[in-house]
């Protein structure tokens, strides 16, 4: 069943809201993509306006660049250290915005949203 991104039945105040119409289709959210590491898997899936979106299912190297020397690099990525955005994602190794993974580079911060990108971006941490 997917999720409803319409407005809510109550306003900020807590007053019940008059529903005056049923819910549409350009309101509906979809499941969230959670990549995990491994080989590369890429979904691309057509989004409002005709547009598209590569939704990364896995992922075994990131784009890594490194901030002193001004150089980009494709790594490989060994490992999921921590995720931020949720301790569960942690265990899973699921990779999102700002999660800190382990590369043959060292230690980079995701800065790409790979479920909505299709890419893993990262900046190398000193």
């Amino acid at each position: 069943m997917p999720l409803w991104q319409g407005k809510s039945k109550r306003y900020h105040t807590g007053a019940r809201r008059r529903i005056s119409r049923k819910h549409r289709k350009f309101e509906r959210g979809g499941q969230a993509t959670e990549t995990i590491m491994g080989e590369k898997k890429l979904r691309v899936k057509r989004v409002l306006g005709g547009s598209s979106k590569h939704r990364l299912l896995a992922a075994s190297h990131a784009n890594v660049t490194d901030k002193a020397s001004g150089t980009s690099e494709k790594v490989k990525i060994i490992q999921v250290l921590q995720n931020p955005a949720n301790v569960d994602f942690d265990r899973r190794g699921i990779i999102t915005k700002g999660t800190i993974i382990e590369t043959e580079k060292g230690r980079a911060v995701v800065t790409s949203r790979p479920g909505q990108n299709g890419v893993v971006d990262a900046i190398r941490l000193e």
